[in-house]
């Protein structure tokens, strides 16, 4: 059985593959919504906010004396990848996006949590420290997304609405 630091070592390269694949889920994201410019914003600074979470978990690791995984990186790239493709498919795909968009952010929240109290455990005040404030970058970009749930649906059917309008005529 690992150690209580090992384990820590462990839960932050699966944070820092998360965010990974969170960057490249981002990236994706960003370059198809054009209809949503809100949205698109909101997008495009939560991946500046990602980039630089990836940036601190990787400071963390250096200052324990371990490293990013690659196979963890390269899992959550791909599954990125495989997410965008899918919902590319989806005819409502801005509704998935906002959605799965979400669920992802509940997901990273959970796993600060987690890290900050097997940091706090470990002993490492410097680990929790940049996990809680990473925490609340994520809790706070989970909000806006749910305060958006309502006008991207309501616009996503309204527009909806008018393209079968239109293609009765």
């Amino acid at each position: 059985m690992a150690d209580m630091n090992d384990r820590l070592d462990q839960w932050l390269r699966d944070a820092h593959a998360m965010e990974t694949q969170a960057e490249a889920m981002l990236s994706a994201q960003a370059k198809r919504i054009e209809s949503y410019p809100a949205l698109g914003e909101l997008v495009e600074q939560h991946l500046a906010d990602t980039r630089s979470q990836r940036e601190r978990l990787e400071v963390c690791l250096q200052r324990r004396s371990t490293s990013t995984s690659a196979l963890k990186d390269t899992a959550g790239q791909a599954t990125a990848f495989l997410q965008g493709v899918g919902g590319m498919m989806a005819s409502d795909e801005i509704v998935k996006a906002i959605m799965a968009s979400y669920a992802f952010e509940q997901m990273e929240i959970a796993a600060y949590r987690i890290l900050i109290t097997a940091a706090e455990t470990a002993g490492d005040g410097e680990t929790a420290r940049v996990c809680q404030e990473i925490r609340r970058e994520e809790e706070e970009m989970a909000a806006l997304l749910m305060e958006r749930i309502p006008e991207i649906t309501q616009t996503y059917l309204a527009r909806n609405e008018a393209s079968l309008a239109e293609a009765k005529r």
